[in-house]
């Protein structure tokens, strides 16, 4: 069985998927599994995909399923992975020739340790190599420890297949398309580190239709979504200033969501009481900046 799983959740993207297949032929080592999660495409998505299972080069899993948007794909990915470590490649994004060799042999250094550890956290960059953020200073981290303590930018992810599988599921809302993956993330950084890799291993591609672009519109049609994840953050996060930011939006979300009982079910009351003057005024800019952004495609 391989070792790694490299799953891509798609949506109507067919015309990408060629060059991210192209990274994938070209790394230095081959042992993964390319996992395609269709998420409802209405496009040339199957006729693509099975283009490149037919030409037998690498080994493929593709999976189709009714779209719920990225975090049910994500779903998806872990109810089906079967190799003892994961990541996930957008749609839009491409690995580094020895992307694949630098996270297996990061892997296989950990030894007998593995189990102390959630994953690996790894670079980003852009396609022209400049690095996204800060590199990490310290063996291993959390990933909320990292960006409390000055960290920044995207990085790469690569999760234990099990660990994942411990926790709850991204839940999905009737009508919305979006929960933060964060959720689940920050469930294993309770219980678990990430060891560091100091190597960039996705080469990014932000999409002007891609959520990273267009955060605003995702507030402004996901909110029962971001409540969930504001509300989940509010319990488990060390950071006090970021628990008050997640109260003020937990607020905003639960106002555009017709939810006025959000007092009774925050768990942080006092926090929430006194992030609703901020709350309200995040819902009405979410508007504001929802007419903005209004006339762009959303996933």
């Amino acid at each position: 069985m391989k070792t790694l799983t490299i799953f891509t959740p798609t949506f109507n993207r067919a015309q990408l998927l060629p060059r991210l297949y192209e990274s994938l032929k070209n790394q230095t080592n081959q042992d993964f599994v390319w996992m395609i999660v269709n998420d409802g495409s209405s496009d040339n998505t199957d006729e693509v995909v099975q283009g490149f299972i037919d030409e037998r080069i690498l080994e493929i899993e593709y999976i189709k399923k009714k779209n719920q948007g990225m975090h049910g794909a994500h779903n998806t990915a872990y109810n089906n992975c079967k190799t003892v470590i994961n990541t996930c490649i957008d749609d839009d994004d491409m690995m580094p020739e020895h992307a694949v060799e630098l996270i297996i042999e990061k892997w296989n250094s950990l030894g007998e340790n593995q189990k102390k550890y959630s994953g690996i956290i790894a670079l980003d960059a852009y396609f022209d190599g400049k690095v996204i953020g800060t590199a990490f200073t310290a063996a291993s981290t959390t990933l909320e420890d990292f960006y409390l303590n000055g960290g920044c930018g995207d990085k790469k992810l690569i999760y234990r297949t099990e660990v994942m599988k411990q926790y709850p599921e991204y839940p999905i809302f009737e009508g919305e398309k979006y929960v933060g993956l964060g959720y689940k993330y920050l469930l294993a950084d309770q219980d678990y580190e990430l060891a560091t890799l100091n190597e960039v291993v996705c080469l990014v591609d932000y999409q002007p239709e891609g959520s990273s672009n267009n955060m605003w519109r995702q507030y402004y049609k996901n909110p029962k979504g971001f409540a969930f994840l504001r509300k989940e953050q509010m319990k488990i996060s060390k950071s006090k200033k970021r628990i008050l930011k997640d109260a003020a939006h937990y607020v905003a979300h639960s106002i555009k969501s017709n939810n006025w009982n959000f007092m009774a079910e925050s768990p942080r009351k006092f926090l929430t009481f006194l992030a609703i003057p901020f709350g309200f005024a995040l819902y009405f800019y979410t508007l504001y900046q929802n007419k903005k952004q209004g006339g762009l495609y959303e996933r």
